[in-house]
């Protein structure tokens, strides 16, 4: 008899005139095509949730391009609307001019009348009663360019008439030049420290009545102060190498002429002395190699590129054969918590867990740098939400999620490297993120979208050397336009150089 029969299909008094073994064969039929449809039913779900994933990554990953390009550029949390008003906080007292700027001078202006008024009363002529009402605002000089016609006098011998002797020159950065000291220093801060590029110079130049100023030889200004203050950029790279914590960043570099490779790299070593930049032709981790040759490096703090990794094996290889302390890596938890906020669209309830354990890491982190909190309970405290954070990313890691998504990608981050991202809580003097470096790359991203890159490789070194030194002034909270001026002059007076750093020191001696 065939199994292939169905109860529905077969006539009740047939059914009932089965034998045993007739039943037996038809329930087995039965029971095989039933297990087929349900394989088969199993392989369509497959298939519709193999879709349904892929489908769900497609969207993913375009709400993350979405995001950044047209998403809120910072990584701070939205905070929460209060139902709850907040009470008023007191007007603060509005600070005059001269408060508020205390290092601007102050020009006093008398206002008076041409003709002394009559008195609205008696009509008589009225006098100057010697009393003022006096108010304040700020005002500019506009920046003013002007031609110094010098005279270098000559002297003669009232006796033997046999010599002249000539007022020597004065010293400048470039002896013999048509443009001042003030003007290339005005024309390099312009476009490395306000990233002004310099064609927009030359036209703001012919704004102010000075037309036709070349660009290339406001180019060779900036060319001549850099191979000028060249020492100091040496020594600026000697104080960052002999920091015991040093961080590392690289940001792509466009060499728009002048070299077969197009897609160079500026890379940027920094601590809490100084800020060193190079351009190199690559991204190989044989720059950061080269650079850590000879330091006293404890502590390599920067992203999860394997080149950074590498220099440190590289490194330690050395150090051991010298029996000298090796160096470790330390990973940036910005670059960690970053994963967590791409992956919130998507999956919000597993992101916003890492997200908030961070935000506490984060506020005990400060508490510590103020001093409001020892630093063994705070550290203590930090560890505590690490070793939960660490609980969720296995959990994560062995749940039904895919190897693409977003969640999953953050928490192979996070569990990868969590001996490098947790690195800090054991050292008072380790950074828990490379914030500090990727701030010190700001203004060079900022100044390659801005000019879009250099043309040589003269243009390339210059601008590693004049980025070094204006970030290193911007580092220890000093004004490089003050900073240049006072170390050009010192240069010319042969009273030595001194970082930025020196400087800092130089000037607290002198307001103690």
């Amino acid at each position: 008899m065939d199994q292939r029969y169905l109860f529905e299909t077969i006539p009740e008094d047939k059914l009932n005139s089965l034998t045993k073994e007739e039943l037996k064969i038809l329930l087995r039929g039965e029971q095989d095509l039933v297990s087929q449809q349900q394989k088969y039913i199993e392989k369509l779900h497959n298939k519709l949730t193999s879709s349904e994933q892929k489908s769900f990554l497609l969207e993913e990953q375009t709400m993350n391009i979405k995001h950044r390009l047209f998403g809120r550029s910072s990584e701070k949390s939205e905070k929460k609307d209060k139902s709850k008003k907040a009470k008023k906080t007191p007007r603060k007292k509005i600070l005059l001019p001269s408060d508020r700027y205390p290092n601007i001078d102050i020009i006093e202006k008398d206002v008076t009348l041409d003709k002394l008024p009559s008195c609205p009363c008696c009509n008589k002529e009225m006098s100057d009663s010697g009393l003022t009402e006096d108010s304040e605002y700020l005002t500019i000089i506009p920046k003013k360019y002007y031609v110094v016609k010098q005279k270098r006098h000559k002297y003669r011998c009232s006796g033997c008439h046999s010599s002249l002797v000539t007022t020597p020159a004065i010293p400048r950065i470039k002896p013999g030049s048509s443009f001042s000291d003030e003007l290339v220093l005005d024309v390099s801060l312009s476009k490395y420290c306000d990233l002004i590029p310099v064609e927009r110079y030359k036209k703001m130049a012919e704004r102010s009545g000075v037309a036709g100023l070349p660009a290339n030889t406001l180019i060779q200004m900036t060319h001549n102060l850099a191979d000028f203050l060249t020492p100091i950029y040496k020594k600026i790279k000697d104080e960052v190498i002999a920091s015991k914590v040093i961080h590392a960043d690289e940001t792509p570099h466009k060499m728009l002429e002048g070299d077969k490779s197009k897609n160079w790299f500026m890379w940027g070593f920094s601590s809490d002395k100084g800020a060193y930049f190079e351009n190199q032709g690559t991204r190989s981790g044989d720059v950061a190699i080269d650079f850590l040759k000879g330091s006293n490096c404890d502590f390599l703090v920067s992203d999860v590129f394997s080149g950074y990794a590498r220099a440190v094996r590289e490194l330690n290889i050395y150090r051991k054969e010298n029996n000298f302390n090796l160096a470790q890596t330390v990973y940036c938890n910005a670059h960690s918590r970053r994963k967590f906020k791409e992956s919130l669209s998507s999956f919000e309830d597993e992101s916003k867990i890492f997200l908030w354990c961070y935000k506490k890491i984060y506020r005990i982190d400060k508490l510590i740098k103020q001093e409001e909190i020892d630093f063994t309970k705070g550290r203590e405290w930090q560890r505590s939400y690490f070793k939960y954070m660490e609980k969720m990313a296995v959990k994560i890691k062995t749940g039904n999620y895919s190897r693409k998504n977003s969640i999953m990608i953050a928490a192979n981050y996070f569990y990868n490297n969590f001996e490098e991202l947790s690195l800090f809580l054991k050292y008072k003097d380790v950074p828990i993120d490379n914030n500090s470096q990727e701030r010190l790359m700001r203004s060079p991203v900022i100044g390659r979208k801005t000019w879009y890159g250099t043309h040589s490789k003269r243009g390339a070194t210059t601008n590693a050397i004049l980025f070094s030194l204006v970030e290193s002034c911007k580092l220890n909270k000093i004004n490089p336009r003050e900073y240049f001026k006072e170390v050009v002059l010192s240069i010319h007076q042969n009273q030595g150089i001194f970082t930025p750093n020196e400087y800092l020191g130089f000037k607290s001696e002198n307001i103690a």
